[in-house]
């Protein structure tokens, strides 16, 4: 039976021709998670604005179902009352979505605010990465020419 070849030395012989500078991946990680954060933020607040819209939209609608079921001292203040809440909710919910639409917009906003940031920041570290390694190469050749 044959037995199989261990690799771990030709491995770690492999890795440390090539160290890796790990900075760059430690910088990147730290980025996006300062990006995740600043993310997470935009869309709670969002989400906390929102459940208050929707609770203040429902606790209004109660009131007025209470007001509405009410007993009436005549048939016709019945219907008044069932088109008064049609009414006073077709109002309130119009009033509603432009208070979602604002903040769907804000959220929208700020989201494309943070990704151009992101984005400029990531330009910036990507260019500084290809200059250093540029400046290392140009060493190592000037090195290697002057040894021969």
């Amino acid at each position: 039976m044959a037995k199989t070849q261990d690799f771990t030395a030709a491995l770690k012989d492999i890795m440390g021709a090539f160290p890796v500078d790990t900075t760059a991946l430690e910088g990147a990680f730290k980025s996006t998670a300062t990006l995740n954060e600043k993310l997470s933020g935009v869309a709670l607040e969002a989400a906390e604005k929102s459940a208050e819209i929707s609770n203040k939209w429902t606790k209004d609608t109660l009131a007025k179902l209470t007001e509405m079921s009410k007993a009436k001292a005549e048939p016709a203040d019945y219907a008044k009352a069932a088109t008064d809440f049609a009414s006073a909710s077709a109002e309130v919910a119009a009033e509603n979505m432009a208070a979602f639409a604002e903040i769907a917009k804000k959220v929208q906003s700020e989201t494309v605010e943070l990704l151009m940031a992101a984005g400029k920041d990531a330009a910036e570290d990507a260019t500084a990465a290809v200059k250093k390694a540029t400046n290392e190469v140009t060493a190592a050749a000037k090195k290697a020419t002057a040894a021969k």
